[in-house]
């Protein structure tokens, strides 16, 4: 049986009831080239002056700068970040897991443990064998050994995991504008 209850989904089971948050449809916006030049701009280097942009695209810093807030305002900009190289803290194996749980109404709960542990990365609810795949950055193999050992395989509902070791990264990127 499916319900609806203030934007969240009710599954009830034979023995089990499980909730899920809907998440609101994403409007979709549509861009023009001067928009999407500002946004190419901005993806290389989210700290050139907006009159450069201006220059580059020959038209007035005013209209750049309100053409960045119209995109911010639209949810498409969600803000900048300065990239931190982990390897420079000696932070050099990344691990993906895919994580298997006891029970689906657990989630919630395991989410809310892996977001304790400072070392993963990126948590995905998925399709197929696991219940989540997580992304970890630690020091070294021995590092995440203890990592999976005293802190993911500990948290209450999780059955086991699988560990996928990233030789290198090949592709980092966003989407093209």
């Amino acid at each position: 049986m499916l319900s609806y209850l203030n934007q969240i989904a009710i599954f009830t089971f034979q023995t089990e009831t499980i909730q899920y948050k809907i998440m609101p449809k994403t409007k979709v916006i549509t861009i023009d080239g001067i928009d999407k030049k500002i946004l190419r701009a901005l993806m290389e280097d989210a700290r050139i002056p907006i009159l450069e942009i201006a220059r580059n695209i020959d038209i007035s810093g005013a209209a750049i700068h309100q053409r960045i807030r119209k995109l911010e305002k639209s949810g498409l900009i969600a803000g900048s970040k300065f990239i931190i190289d982990p390897k420079v803290l000696g932070y050099r194996t990344v691990a993906f897991i895919g994580v298997y749980l006891d029970k689906a109404i657990q989630n919630p709960e395991a989410i809310k443990q892996l977001k304790k542990v400072p070392e993963v990365l990126e948590c995905h609810y998925t399709t197929g064998n696991w219940n989540v795949l997580i992304k970890l950055l630690c020091r070294d193999n021995e590092h995440l050994m203890h990592l999976l050992n005293n802190q993911i395989q500990t948290i209450s509902g999780v059955s086991r995991t699988e560990t996928f070791i990233s030789l290198d990264q090949q592709i980092d990127r966003q989407i093209t504008i």
